[in-house]
């Protein structure tokens, strides 16, 4: 049987498909790759045609689209229970620091979109980006565990849906406090993620945030 299907971005900046293929490499499942070019004339006909959702990541497997990066990340703990923390109440608090991710810090998001090539350098942050800034790092001393590097002690889905957030603090320079600064260059320094960010580095698509950086 063929191996389920990832339809991913541009790996400089689809930090949803970051999120994804991490939880797919770390859980260990063979899978194939198709990049999708974003921002270009053909990028929204050929999403339409992969995604139910007209957006990446999208994994096609032999009887089923999975076209949300939270979705296929639940589907991979499916098939590898480890990618979540096996403690009952951690991994209550890993999932619901996740819902927060997936559905909030959207200020942080739009003043400072994932681009893995940028050079550091600082911006001029809102103030709602500095509450987003204030807000995870307080989440990460509230449910950082003792045991280990990871927020939960061993990897774990929460450190894919934050690998993209110590990507953007990296990028745009922001000053963390000594607890939260470890915890990115954890992720940061992460084997897999080194691998995503090698191939950021010569991939040679337009950059859509040329006018922001």
């Amino acid at each position: 049987m063929r191996a389920p299907l990832l339809h991913i971005g541009n790996r400089r900046f689809s930090s949803w498909s970051l999120r994804a293929w991490l939880v797919m490499r770390k859980a260990g499942l063979a899978f194939e790759e198709n990049l999708v070019p974003l921002n270009e004339a053909g990028t929204r006909q050929a999403l339409s045609a992969i995604s139910p959702g007209g957006t990446v990541p999208a994994l096609h497997m032999r009887n089923a689209v999975i076209w949300d990066s939270l979705a296929i990340c639940e589907w991979a703990a499916e098939q590898a229970p480890e990618v979540w923390p096996s403690h009952e109440g951690q991994r209550g608090q890993a999932r619901a620091a996740v819902a927060m991710m997936h559905a909030g810090f959207m200020a942080l998001r739009e003043t400072c979109p994932m681009d893995l090539c940028r050079t550091p350098s600082a911006i001029m942050l809102t103030d709602a980006t500095q509450l987003d800034v204030a807000r995870l790092q307080a989440l990460w001393h509230d449910v950082k565990s003792v045991d280990g590097p990871w927020l939960f002690g061993r990897w774990s889905i929460a450190d894919a849906f934050f690998t993209p957030v110590a990507a953007r603090f990296y990028a745009y320079d922001i000053p963390l406090h000594a607890e939260a600064q470890a915890y990115c260059d954890t992720l940061l320094a992460d084997e897999d993620y080194r691998v995503w960010h090698q191939a950021a580095q010569a991939e040679t698509f337009a950059n859509p945030y040329e006018t922001q950086t």
